[in-house]
């Protein structure tokens, strides 16, 4: 089923590429530092705040799935909302993402370069200058070299994070030399499964109800891949176990082997978790390799946003929702206009955090930190309005399971999480922000609409 972008991007990603892509997104700084934060809010019942997280996540990425196998589009979400919801559906929600995006890029790159430049004894503008340089380089040149880089970066934290489950379960059961056997002490001794009852587990779900944000890029990506219709479907399979198994599985090990009430957010590497257990094994250098991990995956989740930024202004662009400068594409198959100015707005970010301008930062973050309720909501949604007119086009390659049950199971997740959102002070101004901002985005997307014609794509 054809949609209204016909892109002219090259292709070059890979099954292995989009694969990883997705798990590298996920597996950011927030699981290395923010662990602890969901943890000291439920206990050992955050493992159920996390897997009722991530079931919400399996669901919205099996409907984006089969959306992106049946119509790969670099608009993902936006392309679908448009076409299920019309243009300024499309258009507000695109552009919400590349504006959380945005924001998101300036935040982690603040956090690296605060790393590098106390490792270099720089200014830390210095290395975000230099990682800015590198990254929109690498993506400049070919997408296959986007592809590689995310793969390699992935590949290093999974096999940070087996390493972390392997050397945890001998710990669990005393196999390491000075280690004797933890039994349930940590788990159940402290006042319980869930000390704090139902609402440490819904303050432990607000916490890491957003933790697998980022995924999304695959389906992003699956308009450059080979065979968009089998790449995808496997990269969201693959995807979305593997995610589970790694998040559940380090929560489990850290909190067998760590005192629930011991933890919080971590300022630093050596406050992480992950750091803490691996401490238990008396392995030297365990801070410094935990910030070279978090440094990495904050690297890594930035160039995966300098991609996205840059095809999701590609594809609004394309279909006549941004200036048309921006869907131009090089010889290579790559928007060069669109990402120099993902990248430019990528460095206004990073100013911004340096400047930490009373009200406005603050605003801004607040809006991204809610944004991705829109956007898995109207995933959904326009998962629900397409699935007969996809039917009807042709053979599925991914599926939605339990249709429409499950999809409108997923909008009710949402809808809860928004009304729990609600309750908190400082949660219920992430969703008002949020509002504002897709209020503004549609309000413009209707105008836009109205005195902009839609144009024919690019050749």
């Amino acid at each position: 089923m054809s949609t209204p972008e016909q892109t002219p991007l090259s292709t070059g990603l890979k099954v292995r590429h989009l694969t990883m892509m997705g798990l590298g997104s996920a597996i950011g700084a927030g699981l290395f530092l923010g662990t602890g934060a969901g943890i000291v809010a439920a206990g050992p019942a955050v493992l159920l705040s996390y897997a009722l997280a991530g079931l919400l996540v399996v669901l919205v990425m099996r409907m984006l799935g089969e959306m992106a196998a049946a119509s790969p589009s670099s608009g993902s979400f936006s392309t679908y909302a448009e076409m299920a919801f019309g243009r300024t559906a499309g258009f507000a929600i695109g552009w919400l993402y590349w504006f959380t995006l945005i924001m998101v890029m300036g935040a982690e790159m603040t956090g690296a370069a605060a790393f590098m430049g106390r490792w270099f004894g720089v200014d830390p503008w210095i290395p975000a200058l230099v990682a800015m340089v590198v990254f929109a380089a690498v993506n400049l040149a070919r997408v296959a070299n986007f592809g590689e880089f995310e793969f390699w970066f992935a590949a290093v934290k999974i096999a940070v994070i087996v390493g972390f489950l392997v050397i945890g379960g001998l710990l669990i059961f005393g196999l390491l030399p000075s280690s004797d056997p933890v039994g349930w002490t940590n788990f159940t001794g402290l006042g319980g499964f869930a000390p704090n009852g139902v609402s440490g587990i819904a303050a432990g779900l607000l916490v890491v109800a957003f933790a697998f944000g980022g995924i999304e890029i695959v389906t992003i990506a699956a308009a450059e891949s080979d065979d968009p219709a089998r790449s995808v479907g496997r990269a969201v399979r693959s995807v979305v176990w593997r995610i589970s198994v790694f998040y559940l599985g380090s929560i489990l090990v850290i909190t067998l082997l760590l005192p629930w009430n011991s933890l919080g957010p971590a300022e630093s590497a050596a406050q992480s978790p992950f750091a803490l257990v691996l401490q238990q094994a008396s392995l030297p250098g365990v801070v410094g390799f935990m910030e070279a991990i978090i440094v990495l995956a904050l690297l890594s989740a930035f160039n995966a946003q300098i991609y996205a930024t840059s095809r999701m202004m590609f594809s609004l662009a394309d279909r006549g929702d941004g200036p048309r400068v921006l869907a131009r594409v090089t010889a290579s198959g790559v928007p060069r206009a669109a990402l120099l100015v993902s990248v430019f707005f990528g460095f206004v970010a990073v100013a911004l955090n340096y400047l930490d301008l009373d009200g406005l930062l603050t605003f801004l973050l607040n809006a991204v930190g809610a944004s991705l309720l829109a956007i898995w909501a109207m995933t959904a949604a326009a998962q629900l309005r397409l699935r007969r007119r996809l039917e009807a086009a042709g053979p599925l390659p991914v599926r939605m399971w339990g249709f429409p049950y499950l999809s409108w199971f997923a909008l009710v997740l949402l809808a809860g999480l928004t009304v729990l959102m609600l309750t908190d002070a400082a949660a219920r101004q992430q969703v008002l922000a949020m509002a504002v901002v897709v209020a503004g985005l549609a309000v413009v997307g209707a105008v836009t609409a109205r005195r902009s014609p839609r144009v024919q794509p690019a050749p």
